[in-house]
């Protein structure tokens, strides 16, 4: 009897190991089904190329559909709420630049989900912001936009792609920290702020090097500072804001991907290190590069203690800036 009794509470044992968040089946053989990946902005941006490039790779790795989705929106969190409140399976992940994980939380009275719940995964990328003037602009390097700025306060025009997206934080920074006055222009999406720009609408923009690199390259639109704290080795002529004058600037977008609260730790450790096997390869090493950015390997806890550090940095700027929180 004694001997049954140790036989039925190995095998509860057994069954309950089996049952534990991580170690069954279902999230052993993960995925089995098509994996969605929202990116919450309109199409064509870097975020959009970037996580195009990853849902390819990881097409390929898991032999199933990893399908990206842009579903744009008050900054991000139309997207961004969408994610949050999916079943945390990790058939539905979040594709995003700072916004929903960063800045958002500084623009937006009520935000619809809590910043600091969300199930970090990875950092994938980092890639600096750059300022950017329009072809139409008669200022041609930094010091003559700062000088046009100063003497002429908020008359010269930057675009956002949006309200809290980095591109308003990092026009901010440079407002404080220049001691110039611009007038913002935002839109929605970074599609329309570039066309503007490219157009002699606005006078320039923050801009991700990502996006901004080709349209420099063509002579579209002229890169004039970075806001990385040194030079860019594709525009070693390009000085950096700090540089410039600009003493203690830096503005360097990222690029994350997260989950829903609550998933299973076996679970996104699994799609961790998925996401990094996939950032080792030389075929992903050089379509990032020739992106503009640079691969960003971390595992989920230097993911969560970035998003953290970001969200630190840019509180400060929208506190020293007393932004005012919009509806």
């Amino acid at each position: 009897m004694r001997g049954l009794r140790r036989a039925i509470g190995l095998l509860i044992a057994v069954f309950a190991l089996l049952s534990a968040p991580g170690l069954g089946r279902a999230e052993t053989a993960f995925p089995t089904r098509t994996v969605k990946m929202i990116v919450p902005y309109p199409p064509g941006g870097g975020t959009d190329l970037l996580a195009r490039v990853l849902a390819q790779r990881l097409s390929e790795k898991w032999k199933q559909s990893v399908i990206v989705e842009n579903v744009g929106g008050a900054g991000g969190n139309v997207g961004a709420e969408q994610v949050y409140r999916a079943t945390p399976d990790g058939y539905t992940l979040l594709f995003a630049s700072p916004g929903p994980l960063a800045t958002n939380v500084f623009m937006y009275k009520t935000m619809p989900y809590d910043v600091a719940k969300w199930t970090p995964l990875a950092v994938v990328a980092t890639s600096p912001y750059v300022l950017v003037v329009s072809p139409h602009f008669a200022a041609s390097d930094i010091a003559q936009v700062i000088a046009d700025a100063k003497a002429k306060p908020g008359a010269l025009t930057s675009a956002t792609p949006g309200i809290g997206s980095l591109g308003q934080f990092a026009t901010i920074e440079f407002e404080m920290l220049a001691r110039v006055k611009l007038l913002q222009v935002p839109y929605k999406g970074l599609s329309p702020a570039i066309a503007d720009v490219l157009g002699g609408n606005v006078n320039m923009m923050f801009d991700m090097l990502a996006t901004a690199l080709p349209l420099h390259k063509a002579g579209k639109e002229k890169i004039v500072a970075v806001g990385s704290t040194k030079r860019v080795a594709g525009l070693p002529d390009v000085p950096t804001l700090a540089e410039a004058g600009v003493s203690g600037y830096r503005a360097v977008t990222f690029f994350g991907l997260v989950a829903p609260p609550n998933m299973p730790d076996a679970l996104a450790d699994k799609i961790n290190r998925d996401v990094v096997d996939c950032m080792k390869e030389a075929a992903f090493i050089d379509r990032t590069k020739a992106l503009g950015m640079d691969l960003s390997p971390t595992s989920r806890a230097d993911a969560a203690k970035f998003f953290a550090d970001e969200r630190t940095l840019w509180g400060k700027v929208a506190s020293e800036a007393k932004l005012a929180p919009t509806e």
